[in-house]
């Protein structure tokens, strides 16, 4: 995050030489774009590309790199920096919690934005990837592993922080609590890499890092693009069936040209805006109408019949309260009192105008304000009242049912999977008797033979063909 103290810019390598900041005089004048962030972005993009082209068979193997090299890594550098003198004075300062921080709506902010940045639900990601299982995978499972290693990898991280910042604070003779201050970028680039190019092999250290910085990039970059391309092409198969490069190519130019504005000498203050307004909110936002409207309008009870044709058994009421309840209620407060608690946006020594402010809102609520819109568009479109709507939600399998979308092909795709399964069922006996009754004409017609020309007693190549043994 672009979150450094306000009345300080960046020196050295940072401000001066990658950022070059001054030369920026705000959002008013942000600068030409740096050539050389430029070449980088491209470089990223290319590779992004080439990994998503494919699907999930190329993408698949390169998460194998990137989502493992970092926990490799992150090893190294907590055996490295628990050696450093120091070290302690760190992993006590983490470990040591400051309960008044509670009462700080910030705080629960940052942590919810947090945890939906690293574990990704709402953004259509875990749905987007998960749409690749079979219908019987074990979501369970995969959910509570899923949230624990996430939660044990921020853990095991913050181990890795903290140690070199207690290296940081016995350096400069200051308390831990000085040095945690610096956040975001002046963290990243500036006191974590400090106190690498102090450590004995430092060349070493700071390759490794800055890798590892690169692959995470990467794995969220994959993984953000994949639930968009996933869902564009589920909606239109039939006129992306066979051009999925082309669409990744055209998708990836949007993101690039989108960006650019980031690569200018102020992107720093653009990149603050988005951060501010873009996220945080605006995605606490998006998952509290998701869990309205799968709890509330789609129906509980029929979200647990759902899971209980997926894994064989139904929530338990802890889960079900969780989803009725008590995450739209935590969700709600959050979101209403970070709005209400709105300080000043400002960057290093400079205060956003009042104009910004209100284009950040509406950057937040391009985020969210689709999903009302579309519900109202659909209701509208939709034909017949909104008895028949319902009617027709509750019985997927009722005639005109697939005018909900105008399109035959969305009851593939929306049917209940009650429904799906005693279809399939009635089509596997279908298929049963259509072999049966084809057994028993090709038995009739071996008798005939065998009637009309007796020596003819060898095997039918139409039975052959089903496995059957003449009949003499």
């Amino acid at each position: 995050m672009w979150m450094v103290r306000a009345g300080h810019i960046p020196e050295g390598a940072l401000g001066r030489k990658v950022l070059e900041i001054q030369k920026s005089g705000g959002l008013y004048d942000i600068g030409g774009i740096r050539w050389q962030l430029l070449l980088c972005l491209f470089l990223i993009f290319t590779i992004v590309y080439f990994s998503l082209w494919k699907g999930v068979k190329t993408s698949g193997k390169v998460v194998w790199v990137t989502a493992t090299l970092p926990y490799v890594v992150l090893l190294i550098l907590l055996i490295r920096g628990a050696t450093l003198p120091g070290a302690w004075r760190g992993v006590v300062f983490y470990l040591r919690p400051d309960w008044g921080k509670l009462l700080s709506t910030a705080v629960w902010v940052d942590a919810a934005a947090q945890i939906f940045f690293s574990l990704g639900p709402g953004f259509g990601v875990l749905l987007a990837l998960a749409s690749y299982n079979h219908f019987h995978n074990n979501c369970y499972r995969d959910a509570l592993v899923t949230s624990a290693v996430n939660c044990l990898t921020s853990f095991l991280s913050g181990f890795v922080i903290f140690t070199v910042l207690g290296y940081m604070a016995e350096m400069r003779d200051v308390e831990v609590e000085d040095v945690a201050r610096d956040k975001g970028p002046s963290l990243l680039f500036i006191t974590y890499p400090e106190a690498i190019a102090n450590m004995v092999g430092s060349t070493f250290f700071a390759i490794i890092f800055f890798l590892m910085m690169i692959t995470l990039g990467l794995d969220s970059t994959f993984g953000g693009l994949e639930a968009v391309i996933t869902a564009v092409m589920d909606e239109y198969p039939q006129v992306l069936a066979g051009r999925r490069e082309l669409f990744v190519l055209g998708l990836i130019t949007v993101c690039f040209l989108g960006s650019l504005s980031t690569l200018t000498y102020g992107g720093a203050y653009v990149v603050k805006l988005l951060e501010e307004f873009g996220a945080g909110c605006s995605i606490l936002a998006v998952v509290l109408l998701e869990t309205i409207a799968v709890s509330w309008f789609y129906g509980i009870q029929r979200f647990s019949h759902d899971v209980k044709a997926m894994l064989g058994f139904t929530p338990g009421f802890f889960w079900k309260l969780c989803w009725v309840a008590i995450s739209p209620a935590l969700l709600a407060f959050i979101v209403i009192s970070s709005l209400l608690e709105q300080p000043p946006l400002t960057l290093f020594d400079y205060r956003y105008p009042e104009w910004s402010i209100s284009v950040g809102f509406l950057i937040g609520a391009s985020s969210f304000i689709c999903i009302p819109l579309y519900m109202v568009y659909k209701l509208v479109w939709t034909p017949g009242s909104l008895k028949q709507v319902r009617s027709r939600r509750d019985n997927p399998t009722a005639p005109g049912w697939a005018g909900l979308g105008r399109d035959p092909t969305r009851v593939r795709r929306l049917a209940h999977p009650q429904h799906l399964g005693v279809a399939m069922k009635s089509h596997r006996e279908s298929l049963g008797r259509a072999r049966r009754e084809i057994r028993c004409a090709l038995s009739l017609a071996q008798r005939l033979a065998v009637c009309i020309r007796p020596e003819k007693i060898s095997r039918a190549p139409q039975a052959e063909g089903v496995g059957m043994a003449p009949v003499l």
